[in-house]
C-alpha cells in the first residue's frame, strides 16, 4: 500500500531541482566542514605551546632610546600607565612583575658536585597567569622549595656553552626537572640557603619566575624595603591579535617581548578568514535549504488533489507526509556522507605541509560533528515544513 501511495505523490518530482539542492548544498557543507578543519590542524602552529603560562598574555615593557638611557630613565611603569592598559576594552587584566630586592646566588648539582655556580635573579608574576599544577607551584616556610620556571636559553647555555667546554654531561629538560637546585638568599645581614626545583622552561620569558608568595616573603626579609614600580607588565587580552593592540603599543612607546604580536595577528588572521570561509559555506547551506523548501512547497502544491483524496479516505497527515520526509531524510543523508568524504581527500592535500611543522594534527571528528548539526538542523527543518504543509490541507478539508 505504502508503494502505492508513493507512486502517486512521487509525481511532479523535479529531479533537476533536487539534484541542484544536493550539488547546492553539497558545496557549502564541504567548504564548512574543511574551514573547520583546516583551522584546526593549523592552529596549533600558531599556538604557544608553553602550556603554564597563559595563551592570551603579551608581556610589555618600555622601548629603551638611547637618551632616556643616559638621562637614567629606568623604563618603570607608573600605576597611571597600568590603570590606563587596564581600561582599554582589549584588556582583562595586567599583572607585575615583581624583581628580587636582594643578592641571589644559585649553585647547579650534577653529578657529586656542583656544575655550575652563578650570581642569580628572581621575578614573579601572579598566581593567576600561572597555569600550572597547584602541588607544583607555591611556597610554604614550613618547607621551603621554591620551585622556577627559567628561560630554555639557560639550558642551551649550559648544553652547548658550559658543558661543551668544561667536559660536563649535557642535560635534557626532562632530567633538569630532576637535578636538585640550591639558593643562597642574602641581604639585610641576613644568609639562608634554601633547595629549589625546576618545574617548567619557556621560550618567551627570559628570566626566572618564582610564587608570587615566596617572592614577598623574600623581599620582606632581605629587601630593602623600597617601594619598586615594575618595568615589565604581563597583560591578559581578549585577542592577541587584534589591531588596536599593536596600535596602542605604538602610540605609547610600548614593546611586546619575543613574536608574540607577529604570531598572534597570524593566529588572528586565520580565524577571520577561517570564519569569513565557514559563513560563505553556511550562506551556500541555507540558500540550498531555501532550494530543496521551494521545490517541496511546488511538489505539495502539483499533487494537492491527490493529497486530499487520500485524507478523505482516512490516511492520516503522518502517512501522507511520510513519503516526503523519507526522500528528504535520505537526501540529505547522502549530502552529509559525500561532504565527508570530500572533507578528507580535500585534508589530504595539506596534511603533509602541516605535519611538516612538526605538530600534531586534529581528528576529524569535530568537523563530522559540525556537519550532523547543521544537517540535522536543515532537515529538521525541511521536516517541519512538510508536516505543517500537510497539516494545513488537512485542516482545510475538514
Amino acid at each position: 500500500m505504502n508503494s502505492i501511495i508513493w507512486k502517486l505523490l512521487r509525481q511532479h518530482i523535479s529531479k533537476g531541482q533536487l539534484i541542484g539542492f544536493a550539488i547546492a548544498n553539497l558545496i557549502g557543507l564541504t567548504i564548512v566542514l574543511l574551514a573547520v578543519q583546516f583551522y584546526r590542524d593549523v592552529r596549533p602552529v600558531f599556538d604557544d605551546q608553553e602550556s603554564f603560562i597563559r595563551k592570551d598574555y603579551l608581556i610589555i615593557t618600555r622601548t629603551v632610546t638611547g637618551a632616556g638611557a643616559m638621562m637614567g630613565d629606568t623604563g618603570e611603569f607608573s600605576d597611571g600607565d597600568i590603570s590606563n592598559i587596564e581600561s582599554q576594552p582589549w584588556c582583562r587584566q595586567v599583572g607585575r612583575f615583581i624583581n628580587s630586592d636582594f643578592a641571589v646566588d644559585a649553585r647547579l648539582g650534577v653529578g657529586s658536585g656542583h656544575a655550575m655556580h652563578s650570581q642569580f635573579f628572581f621575578e614573579s608574576i601572579p598566581d593567576e597567569f600561572i597555569d600550572i599544577d597547584p602541588g607544583q607551584w607555591g611556597f610554604s616556610q614550613a618547607k621551603p622549595v621554591v620551585p622556577v620556571i627559567i628561560s630554555r636559553d639557560y639550558l642551551s647555555l649550559y648544553n652547548f656553552g658550559f658543558a661543551a667546554t668544561q667536559g660536563m654531561p649535557r642535560i635534557s629538560e626532562g632530567q633538569a626537572e630532576m637535578i636538585p637546585l640550591e639558593f643562597t638568599l642574602s641581604g639585610n645581614g641576613l644568609r639562608v640557603d634554601i633547595p629549589g626545583r625546576i618545574v617548567g622552561f619557556s621560550n618567551r620569558l627570559n628570566t626566572v619566575i618564582v610564587p608570587q608568595e615566596f617572592m614577598q616573603w623574600a623581599n620582606d626579609r632581605f629587601g630593602t624595603g623600597d617601594k619598586q614600580q615594575p618595568q615589565r607588565l604581563i597583560v591578559e587580552v581578549n585577542s592577541p591579535g587584534d589591531v588596536k593592540i599593536e596600535q596602542y603599543m605604538q602610540d605609547h612607546h610600548y614593546e611586546v617581548a619575543g613574536d608574540k604580536m607577529s604570531s598572534s595577528k597570524a593566529n588572528y588572521f586565520l580565524t577571520v578568514i577561517s570564519g569569513i570561509v565557514i559563513m560563505v559555506g553556511i550562506i551556500i547551506s541555507l540558500l540550498s535549504f531555501f532550494v530543496l523548501m521551494l521545490s517541496i512547497y511546488l511538489l505539495l502544491q502539483k499533487n494537492t488533489q491527490k493529497i486530499q483524496d487520500l485524507l478523505l479516505l482516512g490516511y492520516s497527515p503522518a502517512q501522507v507526509s511520510k513519503h516526503y520526509i523519507m526522500l528528504v531524510v535520505a537526501l540529505n543523508a547522502a549530502v552529509l556522507v559525500l561532504a565527508i568524504v570530500l572533507m578528507l581527500i580535500g585534508r589530504l592535500a595539506y596534511i603533509d605541509m602541516i605535519r611538516a611543522f612538526g605538530v600534531n594534527t586534529s581528528p576529524v571528528w569535530v568537523a563530522i560533528l559540525v556537519g550532523f548539526i547543521i544537517m540535522g538542523a536543515i532537515t529538521a527543518g525541511n521536516v517541519q515544513a512538510i508536516r505543517r504543509k500537510v497539516d494545513s490541507l488537512w485542516l482545510h478539508e475538514k
